[in-house]
């Protein structure tokens, strides 16, 4: 299982790179924040949809994670906790690295993952990887309200601060729309 982890870290290292290169060629001086489109729908752990707009107004965490890592499984119950705690100005949105659909909704239930999941190894997933440079797994994007990147490190900031993860990311997005 920890060798799964370094070989997918490995791919999505390569991939990140190829798309970072590509994008860094592309990117004119002065583009506004990186933002983020997600889809119109997500799945609970039973599979049953839930609307995108049970997001709107929200920071969100893009939780890259999956059962078959030891570290997402040390993280999980953190991120379960800093969630509830901020459930009223904050959600999580499960991108699986999961072999299988199944496997990701097992997940889910294990540790009562209140949260949706964006379709298990979907077009929107694959390209979210890709999008945010995702190197290895448990990895957490918060986007603000408005789907604007604020920080690539939310399993940092959760891991080192706490809830006070979230007043450091509300600081950090009133800074960039003040500029």
């Amino acid at each position: 299982m920890y060798l799964k982890c370094h070989v997918f870290r490995l791919f999505a290292i390569t991939l990140s790179l190829a798309v970072l290169s590509a994008v860094s060629m592309a990117k004119p001086k002065g583009e506004k924040a990186l933002k983020v489109s997600l889809p119109e729908e997500f799945l609970d752990a039973s599979g049953k949809a839930v609307s995108s707009k049970t997001l709107s107004g929200k920071y969100v965490g893009l939780y890259f994670s999956a059962s078959w890592c030891p570290p997402c499984r040390t993280f999980t119950p953190k991120l379960v906790e800093f969630h509830k705690a901020n459930k009223d100005k904050f959600e999580v949105l499960l991108v699986s690295a999961d072999n299988s659909s199944k496997a990701q909704a097992n997940y889910m239930k294990k540790y009562m993952m209140p949260w949706p999941a964006i379709k298990h190894q979907s077009t929107a997933a694959n390209l979210l990887v890709k999008k945010m440079g995702v190197s290895g797994i448990p990895y957490l994007v918060i986007l603000a309200p408005d789907g604007s990147v604020v920080t690539k490190d939310g399993r940092g900031d959760v891991d080192s601060m706490g809830n006070k993860a979230f007043l450091k990311w509300t600081n950090i997005q009133a800074e960039k729309v003040g500029r």
